[in-house]
């Protein structure tokens, strides 16, 4: 018996799981000891956390094996692993079953006619798509949408808090590049010349890359993120690196709070607070923005704008900081669903820096015909009282008039989905597990129960065994997601009910949410501001295209997208 656990604990630290039995807090209480080692009453202490039994005499049994281990802790944090080191293993939500792109199809689009608007501020809320066939067709030049966002960037972030850094310098150069390969008829594509922001996650060489966080914000990366340079190599033009609640979570940084334009009284949401709140008040033509548990969905709700987060893996993360290797997600953030493809055209595919990363396809039409879609929706979500129902209905509504047949359909309720979000905790502290240990997690503004430093200590008490179980049912989760996915191609769910934001981020299906709704405030009548509400359309694994384009199709039948903040 003795050999017998000897050898299943050597196999447990060869997989890596060198906390399997036990929380990190075994260690942690014996490492403050000036003479750091393992007791079986700290054994014991232990195996309430991890939901174990043990005889004494098997805690006497495992005591030499664990104060072994304290050597093997301390030698892994020798090794130097900043956050841009993925562990050994990559996520593939086609686990699930769901069948990988075939072909590497492409988008199909031409700038649409369009005459330039008599107003500035007219000329700064045209979407990405008219702004394109203005530049094209010489109406208007880069430079000239430049200096006209960076002035809007200017006189509005005083009041919004959405700007960590203005990348004026690049931007002049880039729109300069821009202008004169235009008027000698090189044509880049859609985004050739227009201005836009980064979430100030993703590194820019030459520019600080703050994270939104205190002890990060004098950071300056050697490195562009993959995201920017293509972004640069389809002659986009960089204005301004973009808010960011602390290290992806809400809407407080180390500047304040980022504000919504629809209501300057109440933030932006989060974790892209910086492009929701820009895009909105026209202060960029688009935003690049990131999700691992509603960082797009929510700010661009609370904003009123439209987000695109793509299926996992579409998008490189190379150069954007991790939060959890298997659930980021880099999208666009625009004022419509064919904004969002076009920019989404332009940063998707497999990147050799990102693991995770793979080929993608994408046969976008703005023209396509939705009416053979398959297109579900979540019957039960709909059900009962919340603010924004009558607005999620009437979308079903426009959707049947667009000549969509609409089924109803159940996402998976027979597994654990909260439980398995230990992953994103459990990830996220390994990520910043240097700033925990050496406290300079305590300098965050936010030091409350739903704020990371928090999450980072509690989450080290989570036993490996309990973490690797999380993936397995996650695991299970996909497959049956895959037999959800195998009967449409897109589905409708009200943005925050019925699990969908949770099940989708860990499965990472590709959604987009739009606005819906724009809401009077009850407690001021009269008033211009506004509580926007919005809805999400949900594809299967790499059906960005038919998601984008049946949102399209809606977006064309109404104007919500269309609407202008108050913001002052």
């Amino acid at each position: 018996m003795p050999h017998t656990r000897r050898i299943f604990l050597e196999y447990c630290t060869t997989l890596g799981l060198s906390s399997t039995l036990f929380p990190g807090a075994l260690y942690a209480q014996a490492a403050s000891s000036e003479d750091p080692v393992v007791t079986a009453a700290m054994i014991e202490a232990a195996e309430q956390l991890a939901g174990l039994s043990f005889t004494p005499e098997q805690r006497e049994m495992m005591v030499e094996d664990l104060n072994e281990r304290l050597e093997d802790y301390d030698a892994l944090r020798e090794v130097p692993l900043p956050n841009d080191v993925p562990p050994a293993f990559v996520f593939d939500p086609h686990l699930g079953g769901s069948p990988r792109p075939q072909e590497n199809a492409t988008m199909t689009w031409r700038p649409p006619p369009v005459e330039r608007p008599a107003s500035e501020e007219d000329l700064a809320f045209l979407t990405v798509a008219e702004l394109a066939g203005l530049l094209r067709s010489g109406q208007v030049t880069s430079m000239e949408l430049t200096e006209l966002y960076l002035a809007r960037l200017k006189r509005y972030d005083p009041v919004l808090k959405a700007v960590v850094t203005l990348t004026e310098e690049r931007a002049r150069e880039q729109a300069a590049r821009a202008d004169a390969e235009l008027a000698a008829g090189q044509w880049r594509g859609p985004l050739h010349g227009i201005p836009y922001g980064a979430k100030d996650l993703l590194a820019v060489e030459g520019y600080p890359t703050t994270w939104g966080a205190v002890p990060f914000q004098e950071q300056v990366i050697d490195a562009t993120a993959t995201v920017v340079r293509k972004l640069d190599e389809a002659g986009a033009v960089l204005v301004a690196k973009l808010t960011l609640g602390a290290l992806a979570w809400g809407d407080v940084w180390f500047g304040g709070t980022t504000k919504n334009p629809w209501n300057v009284e109440q933030g932006s949401s989060g974790s892209s607070a910086g492009p929701g709140s820009a895009v909105a008040a026209g202060l960029v033509g688009f935003a690049i923005g990131s999700e691992t548990l509603g960082s797009i969905v929510s700010p661009s709700t609370r904003n009123g704008v439209t987000g695109h987060r793509p299926t996992f893996g579409a998008v490189s993360r190379h150069g954007a900081m991790t939060l959890s290797w298997s659930m980021d997600k880099l999208g666009p953030m625009a004022r419509s669903a064919e904004d969002c493809a076009l920019v989404y055209e332009a940063i998707r595919g497999a990147d050799p820096a990102d693991p995770a990363s793979q080929p993608t396809t994408f046969p976008f039409d703005p023209g396509m015909n939705v009416t053979g879609l398959r297109v579900g929706y979540l019957a039960e979500a709909f059900e009962g009282d919340y603010a924004n129902q009558s607005a999620d209905r009437a979308t079903l509504e426009v959707v049947r008039d667009l000549g969509v047949e609409l089924r109803p359909l159940s996402l998976p309720t027979d597994l654990p989905v909260g439980a398995m979000l230990m992953t994103l905790e459990v990830e996220a502290a390994a990520a910043f597990d240097e700033l925990t240990r050496t406290d300079r997690v305590d300098a965050m503004v936010r030091q409350t129960e739903d704020a990371w430093p928090h999450v980072f200590r509690t989450a080290r008490m989570v036993p490996a065994v309990e973490f690797v179980q999380a993936t397995r049912a996650r695991t299970r989760l996909m497959e049956r997601m895959a037999e959800v996915m195998a009967e449409v191609d897109v589905f409708i769910s009200p943005s925050f009910r019925g699990s969908t934001l949770q099940i989708t981020n860990l499965t990472g299906h590709p959604c987009v949410c739009l606005p819906n709704a724009f809401r009077a405030l009850e407690d001021q009548p009269g008033s211009p501001r506004r509580q926007p509400g919005s809805i999400t359309f949900v594809g299967g694994l790499h059906q960005d295209a038919e998601v984008l384009a049946l949102a399209h199709a809606y977006q064309s039948a109404t104007d919500f997208h269309r609407r202008r903040p108050p913001i002052e």
